[in-house]
């Protein structure tokens, strides 16, 4: 899991990558909890999810945003952020340019964030959105989301109500081409603490559904 550096709108921006072991595997992008309310890309769900993707032999990689532990700039409301996911993004492809696909995954405001990139970015084939704050920011912007996805959420989330979450993805299955998908992870606060474990059995279960034979293949690459 070695530590990187690469560059961004304002400055060095802090990551951790996990290449994979062929040339041509999808990549992943992993985005952490609002910055300004203790969210780094050490966050127990961000990790857990980046080792989810890592597992099924993605090239993977999570970050810090401005000014979150030692990337530089400061919280930009959103739009920054934005550009440091893109940056991300491209730092990523500019190591696996052979790379066939791209996915986004995001938690709470880093669901915010990735569902923008996946918006700029035709690439991105799929996404997992975790405990995405449908009450808390705009997400109209999804008109109409351009591919297939995961919602999932906490039924015991005091600060984005189920209700929220559930009207967005009403909105968004009413889109053809596309299949959105939402799971309730029963006793789950929007952290998820103690949760977790529940949290990624989730997210691998949509995972191997959505790429079929990757878990077996890093099974068969063990023994």
């Amino acid at each position: 899991m070695p530590e990187v550096i690469f560059p961004g709108e304002k400055g060095r921006l802090e990551g951790r990558y996990q290449p994979a072991k062929t040339r041509n595997a999808p990549i992943a992008i992993i985005l952490h909890p609002h910055p300004q309310f203790g969210g780094t890309m050490n966050n127990p769900v961000v990790y857990n999810l980046y080792y989810q993707f890592a597992n099924r032999g993605f090239s993977v990689l999570r970050f810090n945003f401005r000014g979150v532990g030692r990337s530089q700039g400061s919280f930009d409301h959103g739009t920054g952020e934005l550009s440091d996911a893109a940056a991300a993004l491209d730092w990523a492809q500019s190591v696996n340019p052979d790379a066939r696909a791209c996915w986004i995954a995001g938690f709470s405001f880093g669901a915010w964030i990735g569902m923008q990139l996946l918006m700029r970015r035709p690439e991105v084939e799929g996404f997992i959105s975790i405990a995405a704050p449908a009450n808390l920011y705009d997400f109209s912007f999804l008109a109409p989301c351009p591919s297939s996805g995961l919602f999932v959420h906490g039924d015991k989330d005091a600060v984005v109500p189920t209700s929220a979450v559930q009207t967005l993805v009403e909105k968004l299955k009413t889109q053809k081409g596309i299949v959105i998908e939402q799971q309730v992870v029963p006793g789950a606060n929007h952290f998820f603490d103690g949760k977790t474990e529940d949290l990624m059995g989730v997210v691998g279960t949509y995972l191997d559904k959505r790429l079929p034979g990757t878990r077996k293949e890093s099974k068969d690459s063990a023994a």
